[in-house]
């Protein structure tokens, strides 16, 4: 689908027609640079690859030094591809936040926050062991049983244990677009996105 590569800036609250409070990411929506055109006759399928963010050139690959010179910009740091582009883009050309309306509805990916190593109630949202009767008194937050001691003798793949959580990408569908500022590049969506400030999202019609 169209969309544009964004930032998020952080949460905010506004208050909507009917005086309720509601919880608002502001996003940084473009302006992304067309880096790109692929078209069906010669990659097969047609998509626009966007790039956001102005970045040094002493950082940048001279293969991507390249591929920015020609569509006559100046190096970047994220790039995506869309597809659904109905308009005509030429290399180049700029994509801003006016490709969203008001009311509207968006899908948004990210890199959710690393919460490192952490145990099964938080990670996968056990209860615990619960009450601290015939004994049991110091393992309120203990995974349990996690398999049979002489069959299967083993534990199963994908048993919910502890370990690494967080850090990985992350998709919220249908958020809606509560305000558009064009003059900011500033786009407020209803409740949170994945990732943490200044963390990039590919932001989806």
């Amino acid at each position: 689908m169209a969309g544009l590569i964004g930032k998020k800036v952080g949460m905010t609250s506004v208050f909507g027609a009917e005086g309720e409070n509601i919880p608002c990411t502001v996003i940084e929506a473009g302006p992304c640079v067309v880096t790109q055109v692929k078209t069906e006759e010669r990659d097969g399928y047609s998509a626009l690859q966007l790039a956001f963010e102005d970045k040094k050139e002493k950082r940048t690959p001279k293969p991507l030094l390249g591929h920015f010179k020609k569509a006559k910009t100046a190096p970047k740091r994220q790039i995506a591809e869309f597809k659904g582009f109905g308009e005509e883009y030429q290399l180049g050309d700029t994509v801003t936040v006016d490709l969203f309306q008001n009311d509207t509805w968006l899908d948004i990916s990210g890199i959710s926050k690393g919460k490192g190593f952490q145990g099964v109630v938080k990670r996968h949202g056990f209860s615990g062991v619960g009450e601290q009767t015939h004994g049991q008194a110091d393992q309120e937050r203990a995974p349990g049983s996690v398999g049979g001691s002489s069959d299967p003798s083993r534990v199963f793949k994908g048993m919910r244990m502890a370990g690494r959580t967080g850090g990985k990408k992350v998709k919220l569908i249908n958020l809606k677009v509560i305000k558009i500022m064009p003059e900011k590049n500033l786009l407020l969506v209803r409740g949170s996105v994945p990732g943490n400030k200044g963390s990039y999202l590919i932001i989806e019609k």
